[in-house]
């Protein structure tokens, strides 16, 4: 099934012992960029995590959040004497540029930052990484569910567009006979009232067409345009990642429609050109957003 690359999950987990919450979230990203935001007490976990979350997503910037709370440990307070002596430090350098005197009160040093912090007295153990990874599948799950189901909506929404992209290259193709006629009619007008309505060489006639036709000619455009929009459907068929796939496939379909606008003659096939360009735009926008 077709995903798209942004989606969200989110799952938790409560015991006598422990509170596990775990959020997932992805926007549109080139690569696979994934970031993980957990506990110091549970960071050892985070290459098994984040080899687990490959299996929910292929491609985008993925952003996971982990909270872990054990409930049956109690925190410690901790004394940095470095921190504290560098206050010190230059709390005695303030005094010697500006001939300040200061008493240094235990109680003042104290309320400095980091002078004191609390330490969760605990480091969790290995088979404690199943609850993890249990939370971790249940957000995941959601995660994917979510990606797949605005994947199908922007799947559906390609489909319309190729159908849409379809009439528009039949227009074209319809008119393309006509474009050459046209030019017959003008040219041989053009030449009679040259010549004042004398004998015309018809063997130049037609030849002045068949060049003119074949620079207009768009029948290889139109044939290639044909094959990729089949390639849009059958690729959204797919069950795994396609977006890049898509995006090469969208390039070129943008290619041809270029040329085949630089080769129209009439207004109403420039007309036609210039919708079919602007539909296979809003098709590129949208396969951005797919994985």
């Amino acid at each position: 099934m077709v995903c798209s690359m942004t989606g969200f999950g989110r799952s938790e987990y409560l015991d006598d012992e422990k509170k596990i919450i775990i959020e997932i979230k992805s926007v549109n990203h080139r690569y696979c960029d994934i970031s993980v935001k957990l506990p110091r007490t549970i960071s050892r976990f985070e290459p098994e995590i984040r080899k687990r979350l490959k299996l929910y997503a292929e491609r985008g910037k993925i952003d996971v959040f982990i909270t872990y709370q054990n409930l049956k440990t109690s925190e410690t307070v901790k004394y940095n004497k470095e921190i504290a002596g560098e206050y010190m430090n230059y709390l005695r350098q303030i005094g010697e540029d500006f001939g300040l005197e200061e008493d240094f009160k235990p109680t003042v040093i104290a309320r400095f930052p980091d002078v004191f912090s609390l330490e969760e007295n605990y480091s969790a153990e290995d088979e404690e990484y199943t609850d993890i990874q249990k939370v971790l599948d249940e957000a995941g799950e959601m995660f994917l569910e979510s990606r797949q189901k605005e994947g199908e909506n922007l799947a559906k929404d390609l489909l319309d567009k190729m159908d849409e992209i379809e009439e528009l290259v039949n227009r074209i193709e319809e008119l393309a006979p006509q474009i050459v006629e046209e030019y017959r009619e003008k040219l041989t007008a053009k030449v009679q009232d040259i010549l004042e309505n004398r004998d015309i060489d018809e063997a130049r006639i037609v030849q002045e067409v068949v060049i003119y036709a074949d620079r207009v000619a768009v029948d290889e455009e139109l044939v290639r345009l044909h094959s990729h929009i089949q390639a849009v459907r059958d690729i959204l068929s797919e069950d795994k990642a396609v977006g890049r796939k898509l995006d090469f496939i969208v390039q070129e379909m943008n290619r041809e429609a270029n040329t085949t606008l630089s080769k129209s003659d009439t207004k109403e096939v420039t007309d036609i050109g210039i919708d079919l360009k602007t539909l296979i735009e809003k098709v590129r926008e949208q396969v951005q957003n797919l994985e």
